[in-house]
């Protein structure tokens, strides 16, 4: 005799609220009084001088993080959209220029391309790890292509040889945004740190995380004086200082301040535990999750190590007698947390639709003539639509603290929900 579902009417499995996940402790509570003491909760100026770079807790961040990661250069922000916004800005990019980017990503990461009245051009994921496809990327190269923004997604690397060799090939350069995905590893290197220009994200419910705030990466020093320049007023920076790059000296207030700077530092000790939780926990609802046959739980590719920030989950609706809305609503109501469908497809935001960003005349895409040559259309990326549309689900493990147990009821349910609509 089959258990009756809670969404009709039968008794939740999961009687309780999860616990938030919250890996603010002692350390960051001293830490931020230690700066309010002193009262100095920002030491940038911004002007040509020594505290153009800072204060003492941002430049200690700073150093604390290019020491783990094993990078030259760290560069604060007060969030990974400024920082992308630096990234962009820093490789000289023209207005009207392409960069290519995976439509399969939280919005900045290709909002930050418009910010400089260039064109994001998207190329189709991989089904295997939801991250930019290298042989869709080299497709979509054309002669104003200036870079390829790779996001390592969910909590792993994407295949950063395959696309750091068509980027130079082709005289481009290589962003990666490892927003979701600080710690884990590929082939021996840190996640992020092996393109021109790589960075994270702090804000507050990553991995760690400063409230907002962002760390960009690289082990170029051009580059990273570019960033810092745009990161704080570079225009009114630029006539106290020898630089012979004015290009793209549009500068802003993108800085962190000393109490973030702090916290940050204090939780950047504890990223590896932090990892190592997560990818138990993943484990875990891999190992249960696996014997439900409707279920197809992505690979860890290669090489890669996966620190799980979502747990992805892609359904093959041909065993299952339900739609995918249906059974997201059979496991909430059992009491499953944190559970979503689908991700997104940037490409089919009204930006892209509309080709209307700056104004109504169709800027920056009217830069380049005619609006037909650049196709945002339904079925140019048809992996990330299908999976956003039908197949895909997810796990917020970055909103949670699970236990054992929790996971443990968390499969439980899913093989109750799964029992109930499988289709033989």
């Amino acid at each position: 005799m089959s258990v009756e579902l809670a969404i009709f009417g039968g008794k939740k499995e999961i009687d309780y609220e999860f616990q938030r996940y919250n890996h603010i402790g002692e350390e960051e509570i001293s830490a931020v009084i230690e700066v309010m003491s002193s009262g100095k909760l920002s030491g940038y100026v911004g002007s040509w001088e020594p505290a153009f770079y800072g204060g003492p807790k941002v430049q200690e961040f700073e150093t604390a993080w290019q020491e783990y990661f094993g990078v030259k250069h760290a560069i604060a922000v007060n969030s990974w959209t400024s920082g992308l916004i630096c990234a962009v800005g820093a490789i000289g990019i023209e207005p009207g220029d392409e960069i290519i980017v995976s439509p399969w990503t939280m919005s900045a990461s290709a909002t930050a391309i418009v910010h400089w009245n260039a064109i994001p051009i998207f190329a189709d994921i991989n089904i295997s790890d939801f991250c930019i496809d290298p042989d869709e990327v080299v497709r979509k190269i054309t002669k104003r292509t200036k870079a390829i923004l790779a996001v390592d997604i969910f909590g792993q690397s994407c295949k950063v040889e395959e696309l750091k060799k068509i980027a130079d090939d082709y005289g481009i350069k290589l962003i990666l945004d490892s927003a979701q995905a600080p710690g884990s590893v590929h082939s021996g290197f840190f996640t992020g740190t092996k393109g021109h220009i790589g960075g994270f994200s702090l804000n507050h419910h990553k991995h760690i995380h400063t409230g907002e705030g962002g760390m960009i990466v690289t082990d170029d020093d051009d580059l990273a004086e570019h960033m810092r320049m745009i990161r704080n007023h570079a225009e009114a920076v630029l006539a106290g200082r020898p630089w012979t790059k004015p290009i793209n000296m549009v500068g802003y207030n993108f800085r962190l301040g000393e109490i973030e700077s702090a916290i940050g530092i204090a939780q950047l000790k504890k990223l590896n535990k932090l990892a190592l939780r997560r990818i138990e926990v993943a484990n875990m609802l891999r190992a249960g999750l696996s014997q439900i046959e409707a279920i197809e739980i992505p690979e860890v590719m290669p090489g890669n190590s996966h620190v799980y920030y979502m747990f992805p989950i892609v359904l093959n609706l041909e065993k299952l007698k339900s739609s995918r809305s249906e059974i997201a609503l059979a496991l909430q109501s059992e009491g499953v947390p944190g559970i979503t469908e689908g991700y997104t497809n940037l490409h089919l935001l009204p930006m892209y639709q509309e080709m209307q960003a700056y104004g109504s005349s169709n800027f920056p895409w009217s830069l380049r003539g005619e609006l037909a040559q650049f196709d945002y259309s339904r079925g140019t990326c048809p992996i990330a639509e299908k999976l956003h549309e039908e197949t895909f689900m997810m796990i917020e493990l970055c909103q949670y603290e699970f236990t054992n147990e929790d996971i443990a009821l968390v499969v439980k349910s899913f093989k109750k929900v799964f029992s109930h609509f499988d289709n033989d």
